[in-house]
């Protein structure tokens, strides 16, 4: 490359450009300043308004190439150059969102010259010399970039099959997205405006109606065909009037487009792409003679805009179970006949009872049977096997309701095999932690895990360094939480049951690949909980710390996620004063953007709480939490927030009760230290979460309400960092638990509680099959010592953390 700035010659840039008698409706220099304005800078921040406008403006600039191909190339060429530019500057903070935009744009490009591709593929290769995520980053594009080039067309082509859940049999993956928002927090006018967006997303601009199958394919054909031949050999409009006119035997062609891009992948993309080209070209001249238009060789192309992923919104209420919604769509696929599942086998993991579905450690109800449990002695007429359904009223009944309709209900019979878990079965759990943290060293704050970091949370690894190749699975669910902490915390305590019970049974994790996403959202001033108090009291905090965690080591997701959460009260406000306004669906177009681009996790420790009462009749509770732990002695709730502000006290103006705390001192050396010291507090607050860069370190962080005082034997520190810790209380108080800031998760006459990292199922399957055949006593040796012995939650952003 010279140093000559090729960005700084237009007239070179449109003799690049094909020219079949159209040109961009979008000036080139309007194009530079919109991509200017989206782009972070060091002025950003979270207080900062015009940083929440960045999301909006990338969104418009997207809308404003959608409608015509010239346009979308334009932008195409306009980015290369501003990452050329980025490179040659030096500046990295930019590159990755300008990348980001550029495959989008690409995505959605109607034609694309080879030299183009070229350009593009030559920069993302010089990414992989950076460090991380950079690396990652660009060799995710570098690999999609090679085979777009000589397969042009395949992103759109397998974006849309996956995402519309096309039936064909040539790409088997399909995609969904669930949107699980918390109800607390879109409750009335922010839930319409999501329902009211989702639907405005899945309809088509001229009517009311939703794309049927038959649109997405001829979308597909037309894409596929004007990739490959471009304007100098295909007419945009004459060929999708064919395509319109054909109407159900456009499935057919459909098959055919597939069928020869599956099979270029297949053979590697060897060659320069003339005889994928040739086929399509024979595909493109047998439309139009079916159709009897006249085969025109040339002219404008046509637009095919990127449709949104089928998406389905959800309030997340006690009764509903998000994974028995994962196994009603993989039930419901077109695909799913495709695996060697037999009835039976269907039945014993899809139709299960009630306690099968509930953790293993909650109290379970029998029913003691009075017959002889021979199937010949049971009454004529009586079915020994009812199938047990999916449907939405099963699903949405709770187990209360399960219980007292078995009570009522005469016995019944499934039929039952016994089935022992195989080799590949026990290993898949294991396996799956291996692929995602192979990199990541022993992890989880514990011994052995990488201290040479100060970070805390640890980012997607490098697919350089991953030596365990990804397991492809045909489904991938992607769940986008929106809402505060709270619902980050139920998220992670259905992902712990998840793989506790998968542990016990395998189903999704040998089928489905989950992504989960996450978009905060805080609860509208003028919307009350409760009460009064209890907005004042938590309008002092902030009820979004992993969302501002993720902005500031992610700026891009600062600008178009974390902006997002602010504009949606905004725009319920818009849509209640101007109800007959056209619906836009900026929402779902966002949240289309983030789980297209979003594909580098970001990893948050679950924790394990096991809380024991002061009743010695009442069991012992195991809960887990992920971004903040409460505990509290009411009695002296109002004298502690009196004082609590104060600088300074001596230890006579400290009240509260005595507790011990029995904690594992984390130190930046790895040198960790057991250490145990009693105390006089009111309370005290646990975060998962810094709060700020300097103290961004693999631990818990613990607070006591009051300042802390010296004593005879051991001075109490301000903040103690740990990653084990047990509390009791030594007097006969008890105090309250609340987890993740959730009300509905406070726990009430607590004696003492244990906090820990969670163990990963997987990791327990290969410590379980180590024991059982004493293959040594070094607990990390074989595998062991290559996964990641803690449960983390992924997060997915667009660029991990940016050091």
């Amino acid at each position: 490359m010279t140093n000559k700035a090729p960005w700084d010659n237009s007239s070179s840039v449109c003799s690049m450009e094909p020219t079949a008698g159209y040109s961009p409706t979008v000036p080139e220099p309007e194009l530079y300043r919109s991509i200017q304005a989206v782009l972070p800078r060091d002025t950003d921040s979270q207080q900062n308004p015009d940083c929440y406008n960045k999301g909006m403006l990338r969104w418009t600039l997207h809308k404003k190439v959608q409608s015509n191909p010239a346009n979308s190339l334009s932008l195409v060429w306009v980015l290369i150059k501003e990452l050329e530019k980025a490179e040659r500057w030096d500046s990295r903070k930019c590159i990755i969102p300008l990348l980001h935009t550029l495959m989008y744009a690409i995505i959605q490009t109607a034609y694309i010259p080879d030299e183009l591709y070229k350009r593009v593929y030559d920069f993302c290769k010089r990414l992989l010399t950076y460090p991380h995520p950079y690396c990652t980053v660009g060799l995710s594009y570098t690999r999609q970039i090679k085979i777009e080039r000589s397969i042009p067309g395949l992103m759109y082509q397998r974006m849309v099959t996956a995402e519309q859940r096309l039936k064909n049999e040539h790409y088997p993956f399909q995609e969904r997205v669930f949107v699980l928002a918390d109800p607390e927090v879109f409750a009335g006018s922010l839930g319409q405006l999501l329902v009211g967006d989702i639907e405005a997303s899945t309809s088509v601009s001229d009517s009311n109606s939703s794309p049927s199958p038959l649109d997405h394919m001829c979308s597909v054909v037309q894409h596929s065909i004007q990739a490959a031949l471009g304007a100098d050999k295909c007419n945009g409009p004459r060929l999708a009037q064919a395509l319109k006119d054909m109407g159900q035997d456009v499935e057919s062609h459909f098959q055919e487009v597939l069928a020869a891009l599956e099979q270029s992948t297949e053979e590697g993309g060897r060659g320069d792409g003339g005889a994928l080209r040739s086929r399509l070209q024979r595909l493109y001249s047998k439309i139009l003679t079916d159709t009897d238009s006249e085969p025109l060789s040339s002219g404008q192309l046509r637009d095919c805009p990127l449709p949104n992923p089928e998406m389905s919104f959800h309030l997340w209420t006690e009764d509903l179970d998000i994974w028995r919604e994962l196994a009603k769509w993989f039930r419901s696929s077109s695909m799913s006949e495709q695996f060697s599942l037999s009835h039976e086998q269907e039945d014993f993991e899809l139709g299960e009872s009630p306690s099968d579905l509930m953790p293993s450690n909650m109290t379970r109800f029998s029913v003691m049977s009075n017959d002889s449990g021979i199937e010949r002695d049971l009454p004529p007429g009586s079915d020994p096997s009812p199938s047990s359904s999916l449907d939405t009223a099963s699903m949405s009944t709770s187990w209360e309701q399960c219980k007292s309709e078995q009570d009522s209900a005469r016995l019944s019979r499934r039929g039952g095999i016994k089935m022992k878990p195989s080799v590949k079965d026990s290993m898949a759990l294991m396996q799956d932690t291996l692929e995602e943290h192979a990199s990541l060293g022993g992890g989880g704050g514990g011994k052995g895990g990488r201290r040479g970091e100060t970070l805390q949370r640890r980012a997607g690894g490098n697919a350089m360094q991953n030596p365990f190749p990804k397991q492809q699975r045909h489904f991938t669910a992607r769940i986008v939480a929106m809402g505060d902490d709270r619902v980050l915390g139920r998220l992670a305590k259905a992902y712990y049951f998840l793989r506790k019970r998968e542990a016990r049974r395998l189903f999704l994790t040998m089928k489905v690949n989950l992504q989960f996403y996450y978009i905060p959202v805080c609860r509208a001033a003028t919307t009350p909980i409760s009460s009064i108090k209890e907005n004042l009291s938590q309008s002092k905090e902030n009820l979004c710390t992993l969302g501002s965690y993720l902005s500031v080591v992610d700026p891009w997701y600062n600008s178009n996620i974390k902006s997002l959460g602010c504009m949606i009260p905004k725009l319920a406000k818009l849509q209640q004063m101007s109800p007959g306004r056209p619906k836009e669906p900026f929402v779902s177009d966002v949240i289309s953007y983030y789980v297209r681009a979003g594909q580098q996790p970001v990893y948050f420790t679950i924790y394990f709480v096991k809380i024991t009462f002061t009743s010695m009749t009442k069991d012992p509770v195991e809960d887990v939490f992920l971004t903040h732990l409460e505990m509290e002695f009411p009695e002296f709730r109002q004298i502690s927030a009196s004082i609590r502000d104060k600088p300074k006290k001596s230890s006579a103006e400290v009240c509260g009760a005595v507790v011990s705390m029995n904690y594992r001192k984390v130190t930046l050396s790895g040198r960790d230290v057991d250490k145990g010291i009693s105390v006089r507090t009111s309370g005290a607050q646990i975060n998962a979460i810094p709060s700020n860069e300097a103290e961004d370190l693999n631990c818990l962080t613990l607070t006591l309400n009051e300042f802390p005082t010296k004593t005879k034997n051991n001075t109490v520190e301000s903040k103690i960092r740990t990653s084990n810790i047990k509390i009791r209380t030594l007097e006969s108080r008890s105090f309250t638990v609340t987890l993740d800031r959730d009300c509905r998760r406070t726990y009430k006459n607590v004696q003492s509680i244990e906090i820990s990292p969670c163990l990963d199922p997987g990791y327990c399957v290969q410590k379980t099959i180590r024991s059982k055949f004493k293959l040594g006593e070094d607990k990390d040796a074989g595998l062991s010592k290559y996964m990641n012995k803690g449960l983390p939650l992924p997060i997915n952003t667009f660029a991990g953390i940016i050091t």
